[in-house]
């Protein structure tokens, strides 16, 4: 694959993948963390060893994101109750 065309399909990935996360869609860290499949064959293929750093923390990153949506909240605690006392 051309280096012109890698550019393209990484910057296509990437933001669809901001996109979703956007509209609050678990399915956009996933859509990142696969991003980074294509970043690590960039990385080696044009031997730009920088890249291959980032993938692997950017990938960190969107593991735990995605791991957050994807982890049930706990339920929200209830409000105590107000009561009214009388003045005497």
């Amino acid at each position: 694959m051309s280096h012109p065309l890698w550019s393209w399909l990484l910057m296509a990935v990437g933001v669809t993948g901001l996109w979703l996360a956007g509209k609050r869609s678990w399915t956009g860290w996933a859509v990142g963390l696969a991003a980074q499949v294509l970043w690590l064959g960039y990385a080696i293929t044009t031997r730009q060893w920088g890249f291959l750093v980032s993938c692997f923390v950017y990938g960190a990153v969107y593991v735990r994101n995605l791991r957050a949506w994807l982890r049930p909240s706990p339920p929200a605690a209830p409000e105590p109750e107000v009561t009214e006392c009388a003045a005497s």
